[in-house]
C-alpha cells in the first residue's frame, strides 16, 4: 500500500501516521520499496515482513498438526511415521553436506550451529570425560513433536548417524514437561583415543 493510501484509513495526521511507519520499518514490521512512476516522482509502496505477519494470529504451528491427523485418518499412522521419518532423512542428508570435518569436537560445533539457525536455542558443555550435553531450550517444531512422538525418535536417529562413532543419549524432552530437551553424545572409547579428543 502507499502512504497516500495508508492515512486515508487514519484519523491522526499525515505526519504521524509517517513517524508510527517510520518506526515500524526500524523494527522490522514494515518493508519499504520505492516505485517508479512514467510520469512524476517515485514513491514507495509498504508491506509486512514476516515478522510482522507473526504479530497477526496464524495457523503456522496448529496446520501442519491438523494435516498428519487428516492423513492418519485417510491412510493410517504408518503413513504417517514414513512421511516423518522421511523428513528426518533429507534434514540429515542436508546437515551431512555442510559439514567440513570428522573431528567430533568440530562436528559438534558445526551441527550446532545449523540447528540454531533453523530455531534450535542450544546450549552446550563438554564434561570431563570428553562428552557434550546439548540442552536445548526452545525447539520449533514442538506443537507437531508434542502430538507425533516419532519426530523426537527420529531425531535420536538422526544425531546417531551424524555421529557415528559416537553412542546419543535423549536424557530429558520438552513434550515430557522438561524445562528442556538435554542430549548426551559421547564417544567410544577406541575413536576417543583415535582421535584424541
Amino acid at each position: 500500500i502507499s502512504m497516500k493510501e495508508l492515512v486515508t484509513h487514519f484519523t491522526i495526521s499525515d505526519i504521524a501516521v509517517r513517524k508510527h511507519v517510520q518506526s515500524l520499518v526500524w523494527d522490522g514490521f514494515i518493508k519499504k520499496r520505492r516505485k517508479r512512476q512514467a510520469v512524476g516522482r517515485p514513491y514507495h509502496l509498504y508491506s509486512l515482513t514476516k515478522k510482522g505477519h507473526h504479530t497477526f494470529p496464524n495457523q503456522y504451528e496448529e496446520l501442519p498438526v491438523q494435516l498428519l491427523q487428516g492423513l492418519e485418518k485417510l491412510e493410517g499412522k504408518e503413513t504417517v511415521d514414513r512421511l516423518l521419518q522421511l523428513r528426518s532423512n533429507e534434514e540429515e542428508k542436508e546437515i551431512e553436506q555442510h559439514l567440513s570435518t570428522e573431528h567430533f569436537d568440530e562436528r559438534i560445533r558445526e551441527v550446532i550451529k545449523m540447528q540454531e539457525e533453523k530455531g534450535y536455542m542450544i546450549d552446550f558443555h563438554k564434561n570431563d570425560r570428553g562428552d557434550y550435553e546439548m540442552r536445548i531450550f526452545n525447539c520449533p517444531i514442538y506443537n507437531l513433536a508434542s502430538h507425533y512422538g516419532q519426530v523426537c525418535v527420529n531425531e535420536e536417529a538422526k544425531y546417531q548417524n551424524l555421529f557415528p562413532n559416537c553412542k546419543v543419549k535423549l536424557k530429558s524432552r520438552l513434550t515430557k514437561g522438561a524445562q528442556y530437551c538435554s542430549w548426551i553424545i559421547s564417544q567410544e572409547e577406541q575413536y576417543r583415543e583415535k582421535t584424541g579428543s
